[in-house]
């Protein structure tokens, strides 16, 4: 397999954070990517900080790309149709070629009808102008990015990195996602079902909160963890524990048990050849089936089906 090239698509008024982003993650394994940068027609954009950027490339690099990625730009620039520049850049992407936008990105992938009848999302605030815009579109503003195959959606900043690092992992595996994710200081992952953001104020930790009690559930995943016993831990009712739990967190304690057996789970299927009734034993799960159900709610896919994106065909049979 020849090194990947992933094009960025630097647009007027683009926000330098996220369009670093792909520089950042897909040159920490320069190895297995190549990105460079362009915009319509060459020339230096402004971004929508007080300067500007002079790019590499004009748009015609765009037709060697394997992957494009649409970084996001001012908000007071967006337009329901699709400006005849960036349609003519557009129009050098060859057929097949695997499309990435984050933010308002999006908005340039709908204008140009690629997301019609897809699901997508971008940031949650302009969730409502995008619907009015592009009712054809299935919005998901409440995650943190929507991966449809050759057409990735992604929110605001930090989740660039996120379906970044997706798109490592699933192209290459957990391990070298994971050593690019160290190499840059960022979590391996965030699941793209997670919540964009918690609509209430997440309160500092202290010596009475629930902290402590995560980390133990996290050693003892394998263990039944009921409220009670998770309270008892924290040393609180199950009342006082519950509601401090969710102010901290952002969602329940049963529902982030949950997520961390998924998570661990996951981990296992990618980097082990355990059977999934002994996956589910490690992580906690009453039985495989259990471990299925979670999975499928969790990413839409078997332990199989996951296993095989990340380790190959020669997989043991579930």
């Amino acid at each position: 397999m020849g090194v990947h090239r992933v094009v960025v698509l630097a647009l007027e008024g683009v926000y330098p954070f996220e369009l670093g982003i792909p520089s950042r993650v897909f040159g920490t394994a320069p190895d297995r990517y190549e990105v460079l940068t362009c915009s319509v027609d060459g020339g230096p954009v402004t971004t929508n900080s007080d300067f500007s950027v002079t790019v590499g490339h004009g748009p015609e690099v765009l037709a060697s790309a394997d992957t494009v990625l649409l970084p996001p730009f001012d908000t007071s620039l967006l337009t329901r149709e699709l400006p005849p520049d960036i349609g003519r850049a557009l129009a050098a992407v060859r057929p097949g070629t695997r499309i990435v936008s984050i933010c308002t990105g999006a908005f340039v992938l709908a204008a140009a009808g690629l997301l019609d009848g897809r699901p997508a999302t971008t940031h949650w605030a302009l969730a409502d102008t995008f619907r009015t815009w592009y009712p054809t579109v299935a919005l998901h503003p409440d995650v943190l990015f929507v991966d449809d195959g050759d057409v990735l959606t992604s929110a605001g900043a930090a989740s660039g990195v996120d379906v970044c690092l997706h798109l490592v992992r699933k192209d290459h595996g957990s391990a070298v996602a994971n050593q690019v994710a160290r190499a840059c200081v960022v979590p391996p992952w965030r699941d793209g079902g997670q919540a964009q953001y918690i609509q209430h104020p997440v309160p500092a930790a202290s010596a009475n909160g629930t902290s402590a009690t995560r980390r133990w559930a996290l050693e003892n995943l394998h263990e039944p963890l009921s409220l009670a016993d998770l309270a008892a831990h924290a040393r609180m009712s199950l009342r006082t524990f519950a509601r401090r739990f969710t102010e901290e967190v952002g969602m329940s304690p049963g529902r982030w048990v949950i997520q961390q057996r998924v998570d661990r789970a996951r981990h296992l299927l990618e980097t082990t050849d355990l059977a999934v009734d002994d996956i589910a034993g490690q992580v906690g799960f009453a039985s495989g089936t259990s471990l299925r159900e979670h999975l499928h709610a969790a990413i839409g896919v078997s332990p199989l089906a996951y296993r095989r994106t990340f380790r190959g065909a020669a997989t043991p049979v579930e």
